[in-house]
C-alpha cells in the first residue's frame, strides 16, 4: 500500500479540496426580490502547500431605502481562484430604477410607478452559477418578480401578487444538508411573493404593506425579499466551505477563524468571514 508522504511530514506536491463557494445574496428593492448569490461547488481542486491562499466572504446586498429604489448586489466569495458572483439586487417600484440587477442569479423586475406602468427587465444569472430573476406584471404595477435561485429561476409577477423567489440547492460539504441561494420573493400588492423552501434560504416579500419583507439567511446567500412601493430586506452573507482527506496534515495556518472538524474521513474548514489558509 503507497503512504502519503505529507502525513509524515514531508511536503505533498499537491492536495485534492472540495470546495464550497456561496456568494452574497442580492437585496430585495422597492419591488423586486434580490437574486440568490453564485453557488460555486466541485471536489478535487488541487491546492499547492505554501503559500497563503485567500478566502472571501461576500456580505449580503442591502435593500432598496425605500419607494423607488433598487436593492443592492451581493459581494463575491472567492476561496484561491474560484469566484462566486454576489446576487443581482431586486428592481425598484419608480420612473426611472425599474430593472432587478444581474449577479450570480438576477434580481427580479420592478416596474415604472405611473400609467402605463412600463415593467423593468429582470436581472440576468451567470451561467453556472444562478438563474435569472422573475418579470414584473406586464401593466397594473401590482406585483413584482421573484429572485433569482441557483437551480431555478424566479417566478413572474401577476396582478396584485409577487413572484416567488427561485429555488436554491443543498449541499452537505459542511457535514450538515444546508440549502443555500434561494431567491427573494417579489413585492406584490395584496399577495407577497415566497422564498421557496426545501433547497434555499431566499426571504419571503412584502404584500400589501402588510408585513415587511424578510432578510435573506446569513451565510446561505440568500436574496432579500422585495418590498411593495417601500424598504425591501436585505440578501444574506455567503460561505466559504472546503474540505480534503484526513491523511493529509492539517493546514499551517488560518485566519478568519474558520470553524474546524475532523470527522469521516475528511478535515473541513468552514468560513463565515474572510481570511485565508496555508496549506
Amino acid at each position: 500500500m503507497m503512504l502519503n508522504p505529507y502525513r509524515f511530514g514531508a511536503p505533498a506536491s499537491s492536495i485534492p479540496v472540495d470546495y464550497l463557494v456561496v456568494a452574497g445574496g442580492g437585496g430585495g428593492g422597492s419591488g423586486g426580490g434580490g437574486g440568490g448569490g453564485g453557488f460555486l461547488t466541485a471536489s478535487g481542486f488541487a491546492v499547492t502547500p505554501g503559500s497563503p491562499i485567500t478566502v472571501t466572504v461576500g456580505g449580503g446586498g442591502s435593500g432598496g431605502s425605500g419607494a423607488g429604489s433598487q436593492g443592492s448586489s451581493g459581494g463575491n466569495s472567492v476561496f484561491s481562484s474560484i469566484t462566486a458572483i454576489g446576487g443581482g439586487g431586486g428592481g425598484g417600484f419608480s420612473d426611472t430604477i425599474q430593472d432587478g440587477l444581474n449577479g450570480g442569479s438576477g434580481g427580479g423586475a420592478g416596474s415604472s410607478a405611473t400609467s402605463p406602468y412600463n415593467t423593468g427587465a429582470a436581472g440576468t444569472g451567470t451561467g453556472g452559477q444562478g438563474s435569472n430573476g422573475g418579470a414584473a406584471q406586464a401593466s397594473g404595477a401590482s406585483g413584482f418578480g421573484g429572485g433569482g435561485g441557483a437551480s431555478t429561476a424566479g417566478a413572474a409577477g401577476a396582478a396584485l401578487t409577487g413572484g416567488d423567489g427561485g429555488a436554491g440547492l443543498s449541499n452537505s460539504l459542511s457535514g450538515s444538508s444546508v440549502g443555500y441561494s434561494g431567491g427573494g420573493g417579489g413585492g406584490g400588492n395584496t399577495t407577497r411573493g415566497l422564498a421557496t423552501h426545501g433547497a434555499g434560504q431566499g426571504a419571503t416579500g412584502n404584500g400589501g404593506g402588510n408585513s415587511p419583507p424578510s432578510n435573506g439567511t446569513a451565510n446561505t446567500g440568500g436574496g432579500g425579499g422585495g418590498g411593495y412601493n417601500t424598504t425591501g430586506a436585505s440578501g444574506g452573507s455567503g460561505t466559504v466551505v472546503i474540505r480534503y482527506p484526513d491523511s493529509y496534515a492539517a493546514a499551517a495556518a488560518t485566519t478568519g477563524s474558520p470553524a474546524i472538524t475532523v470527522s469521516g474521513g475528511y478535515r473541513t474548514y468552514v468560513w463565515v468571514g474572510s481570511g485565508s489558509i496555508t496549506f
